[in-house]
């Protein structure tokens, strides 16, 4: 096999959650632009729609459908019609996530400030529940679901999206995301070592600061985005193109003998803020 083809998902049939918007978006796009026959599942029916017209007036396979990660049911029954539909199972990004609310302190970078609002003592059940219940228990039933049509067929890909604050403290960030973030991340290890017999690997991308959705939208913000990039060593924010190299690699035969490993992709923040 020549190099670039091992970077080919031609063909493949591929399910990513979360993909209305932000990392999932890119990632549906990259499998897509690279011929993979994409099923793209989100909560956000709008979006759904929109996204999915737009990529198939591009002339990619895909299709679209609604669905809630915390509906396990619902969650089996699109697995179901995107075999149905496409034919294969090969590929599934378990990306899908909410966000958590503020954390205690405000403020992404420089000088920051106590928010009544994060704190542990004022962050509710249902707060905690909700987060938990998508971005950690959806990654569950993400994961089983493409296990039970995987494993016969001995093969697939599995790829979890976690984050760098799954391993170190953003107190930017409420507390429920860190935990579920660290718990999907052992989650997949695994699921990776239990997978390994049937030829399943199962990996994770770890994104730091990404301009989507998540955090209330703050990361859109130019403000945010100027305060952010004069820290990252590499002097920028990230942007959801910049996920689809790593995407595609952690999809396609160029990562078959790669399993149960979590690759942080940002900008060099775990490093340490610089200058």
């Amino acid at each position: 096999m020549k190099s670039a083809e091992l970077f080919s998902v031609a063909e493949q049939g591929a399910i990513v959650t979360g993909a209305g918007s932000g990392l999932g978006l890119a990632i549906a796009e990259a499998l897509a632009e690279n011929g993979a026959r994409v099923t793209l599942l989100d909560v956000d029916a709008g979006r759904i729609d929109t996204e999915t017209q737009r990529l198939e007036s591009l002339g990619y396979a895909v299709r679209g459908e609604v669905v809630d990660v915390s509906d396990h049911a619902a969650l089996e029954r699109a697995f179901d019609a995107a075999v149905a539909a496409h034919g294969c199972l090969d590929i599934v990004f378990a990306n899908a996530g909410v966000d958590s609310g503020p954390g205690f302190l405000q403020g992404w970078a420089g000088a920051r400030a106590r928010n009544p609002a994060g704190a542990l003592e004022h962050y509710s059940d249902e707060r905690w529940d909700r987060v938990i219940d998508v971005n950690l228990t959806g990654i569950f039933a993400t994961l089983r679901a493409a296990a039970r049509l995987m494993k016969p067929q001995r093969s697939g890909k599995l790829i979890v999206t976690t984050s760098v604050a799954g391993y170190q403290c953003e107190p930017a960030i409420g507390v429920a995301y860190m935990a579920a973030k660290a718990g999907a991340a052992h989650l997949m290890r695994n699921v990776a070592h239990e997978l390994a017999a049937f030829n399943i690997t199962v990996n994770a991308i770890a994104p730091g600061f990404f301009v989507t959705n998540i955090g209330g939208g703050h990361a859109k913000n130019p403000q945010v985005q100027a305060a952010m990039a004069k820290v990252l060593p590499l002097r920028r924010v990230g942007f959801p193109e910049d996920i689809k190299g790593l995407a595609l690699f952690l999809a396609s035969p160029a990562s078959a003998y790669l399993t149960g490993q979590e690759i942080t992709i940002d900008g060099g923040w775990t490093l340490g803020m610089t200058d």
